[in-house]
């Protein structure tokens, strides 16, 4: 049984050297972890820390400060910052506007949430070949309609709907979330975009996920038939943990 993810087929994508460099060869990155990826995670750990609590009366101050610590507890001086204009403490301070508005908009934090960072599995064909993990950032209920919500977390760039409606990785997880739970009415992709404080919201057709499965399985074909990784440059370059070891990189940031 193959088991996959939305990260292992998006790098594919990006770049296949970088792919085989990370999950073929296991090649040792040049770092472990960029600022951006921290911010994320310490944002993403600091929200599921409230609604694991949900009930709880929160105050902001209490919010931020378990965000400082947790920032001060894990923060090294190994992790990468690619943009030479900006400092540990612009990031830092960007976590603390996230989570502002975040309380602003969303306290007391009463939604039915009923689980944070599920594991979820997929089943992508008949036999059981294929399968995807993933994890999803918060999952809620609505007890009256059935209808599910899987709520995702971003600290980048916003997106376009239309990007949105076609977007894959929330895609994936409704459809386990249609196997797991009975007579699911509907489930709504929410994204939480907090460097824009906005929330956008998509949703996909039965007959849609049964062709996302078919171009996700196109995909992982194309993976396990393919000889040469070649390497595919572009902006994102810069950011990649295996530059030292691309031979096109060098060519590419001449």
């Amino acid at each position: 049984m193959a088991v996959y993810s939305h990260s292992r087929l998006s790098t594919f994508e990006q770049c296949p050297q970088k792919f085989k460099f990370r999950y073929i060869d296991s090649i040792e990155p040049d770092f472990e972890e960029t600022i951006e990826g921290f911010l994320g995670k310490k944002v993403h750990e600091t929200l599921e820390w409230i609604y694991q609590n949900q009930g709880k009366h929160f105050e902001l101050d209490e919010i931020v400060k378990y965000f400082i610590e947790s920032w001060n507890k894990d923060y090294n001086q190994n992790i990468k910052i690619v943009k030479e204009d900006l400092t540990v403490e612009d990031y830092f301070n960007k976590g603390i506007r996230f989570l502002i508005n975040y309380f602003l908009k969303n306290s007391p934090f009463i939604d039915n949430t009923i689980a944070t960072e599920k594991k979820v599995f997929i089943k992508l064909d008949k036999e059981g070949k294929y399968n995807l993990i993933g994890f999803i950032d918060r999952l809620v209920h609505n007890k009256d309609t059935n209808i599910y919500e899987i709520h995702d977390y971003k600290t980048g760039a916003i997106k376009s709907q239309e990007e949105l409606n076609t977007d894959r990785q929330l895609a994936l997880y409704s459809i386990a979330i249609r196997e797991y739970f009975d007579n699911v009415k509907d489930v709504h992709l929410v994204w939480h975009f907090l460097d824009h404080n906005e929330v956008m919201r998509s949703r996909r057709t039965l007959e849609q996920l049964e062709n996302l499965k078919k171009e996700i399985l196109d995909i992982i074909k194309r993976i396990e038939s393919t000889e040469d990784f070649y390497p595919k440059t572009g902006a994102l370059c810069h950011w990649c943990e295996y530059k030292s070891k691309c031979p096109a990189f060098k060519e590419f940031s001449e």
